[in-house]
């Protein structure tokens, strides 16, 4: 049995990771600002902690010792350098969860080391002070050239679910269905996403493995927002309204410039098997629907 520690644990994928990891009966300790939902008591261990408050952090963890530590609530670098003195002789490995957001989104697919930030120079500051995708490349550049134990960060793309509380998804399909416009940037822009069960499922698989540093986790396969939607013209039975003119109260979530998407070599490599988008987006879109 391993003690695991989850900071961020209480919904959407980090929900799901809770629940595999008590399948597997593990010790798990979830940190929250807020309280526990009520399926979980009596389950696991809680800390309510504002992990953004180092004192408090500093204090909620104490002398604990943790075999695995997953972040999923780190969006800048004055977090991760608390982590890094907070967790500092505290855990055997430290999983943080990043984004494709560290690259930008210009038609080239990402590889690992189109990011380095093991030399990228740090910046302490607040969250409030930077971009997401700069917050997440601050963040990442501190664990990976302060910390004193293995980190492995861990970039997704978009994560789409039926439990998907950003609703970007549904944003497409209700504008289809109430025959609203929708606005790209470039619809013929391509993207990859992964399922909120697979982004559980490999953050699972990432804690009992044992390489470190950044690492691409995505579905196989690609999408434009022209094929996207499609898929939901299909399902709706509607016809989608489509602007390209800077619309930006209807502007989709998924507008971008140019195509962005990850390429998985790495974690293909490292033995993990990814399942194929153009499999479950379709049936993910029904289900919304």
């Amino acid at each position: 049995m391993k003690k695991i520690l989850i900071i961020g644990g209480t919904r959407f994928f980090g929900k799901r990771l809770v629940y595999k990891l008590l399948q597997q009966q593990q010790d798990v300790t979830i940190m929250t600002r807020g309280s526990l939902p009520t399926e979980f008591e009596g389950k696991v261990t809680h800390i309510q902690c504002d992990r953004t408050n180092k004192e408090a952090l500093a204090q909620a963890i104490g002398t604990q010792q943790f075999d695995v530590v997953y972040d999923n609530v780190n969006y800048g670098p004055h977090d991760a350098q608390d982590a890094v003195e907070i967790f500092s002789g505290k855990t055997k490995r430290y999983i943080f969860t990043s984004t494709l957001s560290v690259h930008e989104a210009d038609g080239i697919a990402k590889s690992e080391k189109d990011f380095a930030p093991y030399t990228y120079p740090v910046l302490l500051g607040e969250r409030n002070e930077v971009s997401y995708g700069e917050g997440k490349r601050l963040a990442e550049a501190v664990f990976f050239q302060k910390a004193d134990f293995p980190v492995v960060a861990v970039r997704f793309p978009i994560v789409m679910g039926e439990d998907d509380y950003t609703e970007r998804l549904l944003f497409h399909i209700k504008h289809v269905q109430q025959h609203l416009p929708i606005s790209f940037i470039n619809i013929e822009a391509k993207m990859g996403f992964i399922t909120s069960e697979e982004a559980a499922d490999f953050l699972l698989w990432a804690g009992n493995e044992h390489f470190v540093g950044p690492i691409h986790a995505a579905s196989t396969g690609i999408i434009s927002n022209q094929e996207l939607i499609q898929l939901i013209e299909e399902s709706t039975g509607e016809k989608a309204i489509i602007s390209l003119l800077g619309d930006e109260v209807n502007q989709s979530p998924y507008a971008i410039p140019k195509s962005w998407y990850l390429k998985t070599n790495l974690a293909q490599q490292l033995g993990y098997n990814f399942t194929d988008l153009h499999q479950w987006l379709p049936e993910l879109i029904k289900k919304l629907v």
